[in-house]
């Protein structure tokens, strides 16, 4: 027969109480990661910059062309209110 001796593991209970600031005292060194800092390569680096730049160039060319039709069309607007 097997014992069965084995302490039960402590049940957390989280209560919310109303507060906005929640209890960070056991978060001390969650970032110790950071400090380090990367063992990446300088090449892999910018390789990952330039694939993100990349990604996001035709996005940002179809967001200026946008702002430049509502500039349009705004100013037009404004100058035909003048001339009536």
């Amino acid at each position: 027969m097997k014992k069965k001796d084995k302490k039960k593991k402590e049940k957390i209970r989280y209560i919310d109480d109303g507060r906005t600031i929640a209890d960070m005292s056991g978060v001390h060194d969650r970032m110790s990661w950071a400090k380090r800092g990367t063992t990446s390569s300088p090449r892999e680096i910018w390789k990952t910059y330039w694939n993100a730049v990349k990604m996001m160039f035709l996005p940002m060319l179809v967001f200026i062309a946008c702002l430049g039709l509502i500039y349009l069309i705004i100013t037009i607007i404004f100058h035909l209110s003048l001339l009536f």
